[in-house]
């Protein structure tokens, strides 16, 4: 029994281990597999990276090639410029040399010059003296220039004389004309009864040839007949002298005629001049007038400032009614007369500016709608409108404005700016209107 039990205990199964052993090499074989391929995988990854990194390591190579030739090339043109700016600098100083010894030379010069500037400022203080007897003699010319002003007043004056003598000599003309339309006429006549008388000589002469045939027989009619010739030639002859005067008288009126159109053409080119020069003076003066009411506006603009109602319409300044009067009224409203105040100052200051031979006038128009109006006081829109005008300007006067540079019209409904119907259009036609103008 006991050998029995020992026979068992030696014998016992193998395979479990064996399949465990496998179990386990397969298992290494796997994991060697997997390292095998991740070391393929790692390797392929830093060889591609090696690649790239000599990739761009052959790129900067170029650069750097390429940067070296440009270094190169620059360092030659350094070169180039150091020899040129060498070269320069040998001439700049060459130069320098020269004009040291110029300066050396100059000197003695600029001596002799500020000797010649003093007695050139010498020269200027007497220059002084003469320019101030100068501004003298232009105060003088200045006189005679207005005196010349005046003259050509009188000349103007004269042209319009000369006018109206030119007028008189053409209608002088025209009469002379009409006495030669009538003497020609009486010329005309004449030679028509000289020529019949001529024609009576011719019968008659024939008559006289016939009768000298029987002169024996008719000697008293033959007596007769020479007789009545004698007194047709003394007619002939009577005709000729008076149409030979008459011949005369003509050509005369036509030499007075000449002269009188030859004076006329004369005086008529001398009209022409003195209008072109009157029209040059009188536009020059339209212009500065236009220069000084262009300045006017401004100033005024600037004053008033952009209140609505206040507006420019060509070349007058516009005023609505309501910023002035109230409704129905000539009065001025306090608002109105802070604005007329602003105006008479403006107008003030370029008046004092605007020359003295300078003929201007502020024009003050009142304009209303065409609604009537009918009170005690404003019997129609032409007692309103001029009433309105007539108060702006003595409102201007009591501010100091000159009396005699102001002029008010009223032209009631009949200038209207807006011919609609509408409350819109009646605003825009009450208004007042300034207007700087010539007299």
């Amino acid at each position: 029994m006991p050998g029995a039990k020992r026979r068992q205990r030696q014998t016992f199964d193998i395979w479990p281990g064996f399949v465990d052993a496998l179990s386990a090499l397969l298992i290494i074989i796997i994991f060697l597999l997997m390292v095998f391929t991740l070391a393929q995988f790692f390797l392929g990854e830093i060889l591609s990276g090696r690649n790239q990194a000599l990739e761009r390591l052959n790129g900067q190579v170029a650069e750097l090639s390429e940067m070296l030739s440009l270094e190169r090339s620059t360092n030659a043109r350094l070169r180039e410029d150091v020899s040129r700016l060498t070269t320069d600098l040998q001439a700049s100083t060459a130069a320098r040399e020269q004009l040291s010894g110029q300066l050396a030379e100059l000197l003695p010069q600029r001596d002799a010059l500020e000797t010649e500037l003093a007695a050139a400022r010498k020269t200027i203080s007497a220059d002084k003296e003469k320019i101030e007897i100068q501004l003298a003699e232009i105060a003088l010319i200045n006189r005679d220039i207005k005196a010349l002003q005046d003259v050509r007043a009188e000349l103007e004056k004269k042209v319009l004389e000369l006018a109206a003598t030119v007028a008189e000599r053409d209608k002088s003309i025209t009469s002379l004309r009409d006495q030669s339309k009538e003497l020609e006429a009486k010329l005309a006549g004449e030679q028509e009864r000289t020529a019949l008388a001529q024609k009576e000589i011719v019968k008659k002469d024939l008559t006289i040839r016939e009768l000298s045939d029987q002169a024996e027989r008719i000697g008293d009619d033959l007596t007769k007949e020479q007789r009545a010739s004698q007194d047709s030639r003394k007619q002939v002859e009577i005709l000729n002298r008076q149409l030979t005067a008459l011949r005369q008288q003509l050509a005369r009126l036509n030499a007075a005629l000449e002269a009188s159109e030859a004076k006329a053409a004369a005086q008529n080119v001398q009209i022409v001049n003195l209008g072109k020069r009157l029209n040059e003076a009188l536009a020059s003066k339209v212009q500065e007038l236009a220069r000084y009411r262009s300045e006017f506006f401004g100033r005024l603009r600037e004053a008033v400032g952009n209140r609505s109602g206040i507006r420019i319409v060509g070349d007058r300044f516009v005023f609505q009614s309501e910023v002035l009067f109230s409704s129905g009224s000539a009065s001025l409203n306090p608002g109105g007369q802070a604005q007329i105040g602003k105006l008479a100052a403006a107008l003030k200051e370029i008046a004092a500016r605007i020359p003295s031979d300078l003929n201007w006038v502020l024009r003050v128009d009142g304009h209303t709608d065409r609604r009537p109006i009918r009170t005690a006081q404003f019997p129609s829109n032409w007692e309103l409108s001029s009433a309105r005008a007539t108060a702006v300007v003595k409102d201007l006067i009591a501010r100091g404005v000159p009396a005699q540079r102001l002029v008010a019209a009223g032209f009631g409904e009949f200038q209207p700016l807006d011919s609609r119907g509408d409350e819109v259009a009646y605003r825009r036609n009450r208004r007042i209107e300034f207007k700087l103008t010539q007299r």
